[in-house]
């Protein structure tokens, strides 16, 4: 038990080594200023939670209710959560400038087994969310070429789940006519796919292809994607202007009666699922090794961040539901759909543009943050070597870049949004909660470490935002708990059969060990 809670001193991840060679270590290049990762922040928080998590935590689906009008008070709601754990994060940002998030965190506070427990749930906050966005972008992608008077094929533009579920519907509905766009094309995409040895051929080829291209320039450098994203969060700032300004002028104020159709019922599970809107303020985390002024300039963006996509969130809630009924709103890109409800296809086309470019900045940051993880975890031992190598021109984690494409692609080729988004909602509100817990153990067993940032009103901060997340947890569906606790049970078994074992702190212990054994040795020493 004391083996599996062993902790990594905060000393090696500063850089402060016993090691006389800490130059072989592999490291990222130090290129981010404070502007570069707010916009990284804001390109991981502005996007995905507004072009298209809002839907169905407006108009419910999936076994859950929505909002309506009132997500806005949801989105406040969740935005004082993410403060709380915002300033928690904060603190270990600014003592441990190192690659990794909450794991590394988890890691010098509460033990390996945690870390890895925290390392192994990040990657269903970042790789697994990514699929939800992915399957965003298509969605926007695809609204783009109807626009433009050209359509792709039902069977390459859907995933599985949904053209199955959609062809069921149509079979049960006594007027399938009546049935929303999206489900009738669904339910095409199977009758229309090809087949191979009987199976239908059904994969959505847009988010594998936005995917793929995401990690490319990925690959290239941390430089150069913090560039590109800060021209993508201009252009999305530009875009949700646009759709504030210009859907001012056809809002019917009848369409925010009621507020809130299901009380703070609806508030709370709204909630629960635009959390999956925030989480890209704790992404800044993850290139703290890449940062000029970490100590400094990691806090202070994750603040400016949050504060402004919050917001822009809460204007471009109010308008969107004021353009549409709340229960018309259950779709993949709510603002485009929005527009084409009312006749305004030009306008729906140029939503459809600024979704492309918001979701593609969520895609590269998400994408940007788990190779980190990987890099951080091969580093400690407790993933394969493989995994922490730097690309030797490009200076960047390439091949857990690669892998993190790779699954990404693949299950953004098959799955749904909906069971994706509330999936990465619990991973991420579990890393909360462990952060937040950690800042209060670090604080009893090592009161007097430097923290050139140090969360206030410990432990009232921390408490709060521990029982915030929890409170957001409860009401997710059960279906996405029983999916949670199975990917950790995987995840404890490949801990058990290889990084129990291989981890630094494992093998630093066991060479410890023989060293004394050898200097206790009775037996004669032979020259």
């Amino acid at each position: 038990m004391i083996q599996l809670l062993r902790r990594k001193p905060i000393a090696a991840t500063r850089g402060e080594h016993a090691d006389p060679h800490p130059e072989s270590e592999p490291k990222l290049a130090r290129s981010l200023g404070v502007w570069q990762l707010t916009t990284l922040g804001i390109g991981a928080i502005l996007g995905a939670g507004i072009f298209s998590g809002a839907g169905t935590a407006i108009a419910g689906g999936a076994g859950h209710i929505g909002a309506g009008p009132a997500l806005i008070v949801s989105y406040v709601l969740v935005a004082v959560v993410c403060g709380l754990t915002a300033l928690c994060y904060a603190e270990f940002a600014s003592m441990i400038p190192q690659a990794g998030s909450a794991y590394t965190y988890a890691y010098v506070a509460l033990g390996e087994v945690v870390a890895w427990i925290i390392g192994w749930t990040l990657i269903i906050e970042y790789a697994i969310g990514n699929v939800a966005v992915a399957v965003s972008w298509s969605g926007y992608f695809q609204e783009l070429l109807r626009g433009l008077g050209l359509a792709l094929p039902e069977w390459l533009s859907t995933d599985y789940i949904t053209a199955f579920d959609g062809a069921r519907r149509v079979a049960e509905s006594a007027d399938p006519t009546m049935l929303a766009l999206h489900v009738r094309q669904s339910a095409e995409a199977v009758a229309s796919a090809p087949r191979l040895f009987g199976v239908p051929v059904i994969v959505n080829l847009p988010a594998v292809g936005i995917v793929a291209l995401i990690t490319r320039v990925l690959v290239i450098g941390i430089r150069e994607s913090a560039w590109a994203n800060a021209l993508m969060v201009a252009v999305k700032i530009v875009i949700l202007a646009f759709f504030v300004i210009a859907g001012a002028f056809f809002v019917r104020p009848e369409n925010w009666t009621p507020f809130a159709p299901n009380g703070f019922e609806g508030i709370w599970v709204g909630g629960s699922l635009v959390f999956f809107a925030y989480i890209g303020f704790d992404a800044l985390t993850t290139v703290a090794e890449e940062a000029k002024n970490p100590q400094r300039d990691v806090p202070r963006a994750m603040m400016w961040s949050l504060a402004t996509a919050t917001l822009l969130y809460i204007v471009v809630t109010a308008v969107l539901t004021g353009l549409s009924k709340w229960d018309q709103l259950g779709t993949a890109e709510p603002l485009a759909t929005a527009f084409a409800a009312r006749g305004l296809d030009f306008m729906a086309g140029i939503i459809a543009v600024g979704g492309l470019v918001a979701t593609t900045s969520v895609l590269l940051v998400f994408q940007l943050g788990q190779p980190r993880i990987f890099f951080a975890m091969g580093r400690d031992g407790l993933l394969p070597s493989w995994t922490q190598k730097v690309h030797p021109r490009y200076r960047t984690p390439h091949l857990s870049t690669i892998l993190t494409g790779v699954f990404v692609a693949v299950f953004a080729a098959f799955a749904p949004i909906d069971a994706v988004i509330e999936l990465s909602n619990i991973g991420t509100l579990f890393a909360f909660v462990l952060v937040a817990a950690g800042v209060l153990v670090l604080r009893r067993i090592e009161p007097d470490r430097p923290r050139p940032f140090r969360t206030p009103w410990v432990p009232l901060v921390p408490f709060l935002a521990i029982a915030s997340c929890l409170f957001l947890m409860i009401k997710l569906p059960l279906a996405t708990w029983i999916r949670f606790f199975a990917w950790l049970a995987v995840g404890l078994v490949i801990y058990a059969s290889y990084g129990f074992r291989r981890s630094r702190l494992c093998m630093a212990s066991a060479a410890s060990h023989a060293g004394d054994d050898a200097l206790h040795d009775p037996r004669p020493i032979l020259d």
